[in-house]
């Protein structure tokens, strides 16, 4: 008897243990399942609305008032019109612009990161401020830009991007 109660008492030692580590598991997985949804928004971000200009459906991805930091130091706030039109130049000069590959994507907790390989060709006129115009080069450019992303529920409400401007001068013949 007093080996059967030991028996016990250890058994339900351990199924107290089991059902707290079980409780751990599942809490991962869901936080996993979350991680996962939110690269694949930022799949569908890059790839369909970035790379199609499709502006409106920055909104399934970005909080309406979220914080975007820029390579160059500056921030913008606000979805529309703020970040959206500093996306937009981009086009103008390269209006075949795409990200092709996401090499590198991960997160967790309330964090992304994400490497996308952008690519294109200055084919257009660069609009150089004023009336100044740079004429188009063709020649083509491919770069890594990093995304990391801040997000709250579904979407994003900060935004940070990092890429090298001086090296894509350099791809487009625009600088040494």
């Amino acid at each position: 008897m007093k080996y059967l109660l030991a028996a016990l008492a250890f058994i339900s030692c351990n199924g107290s243990k089991v059902h707290e580590l079980q409780k751990k598991i599942d809490a991962y997985e869901a936080a996993e399942k979350v991680t996962a949804e939110r690269l694949i928004r930022m799949d569908s971000l890059d790839f369909q609305f970035y790379s199609n200009q499709l502006w409106d459906s920055l909104s399934l991805s970005h909080t309406d008032d979220i914080k975007v930091f820029y390579p160059d130091g500056t921030t913008s706030q606000g979805l529309f019109p703020a970040h959206i039109d500093l996306l937009k130049p981009q086009f103008v000069f390269a209006p075949d612009t795409k990200v092709t590959a996401h090499p590198i994507r991960f997160g967790t907790g309330e964090w992304t990161c994400v490497v996308g390989i952008v690519e294109g060709t200055f084919s257009n006129v660069m609009p150089a401020g004023g009336d100044k115009t740079i004429a188009p080069t063709g020649k083509r450019f491919k770069f890594p830009m990093v995304t990391i992303g801040h997000w709250e529920g579904g979407k994003m409400k900060e935004e940070y991007l990092f890429f090298d401007n001086l090296g894509i001068l350099k791809q487009i013949g625009l600088a040494q």
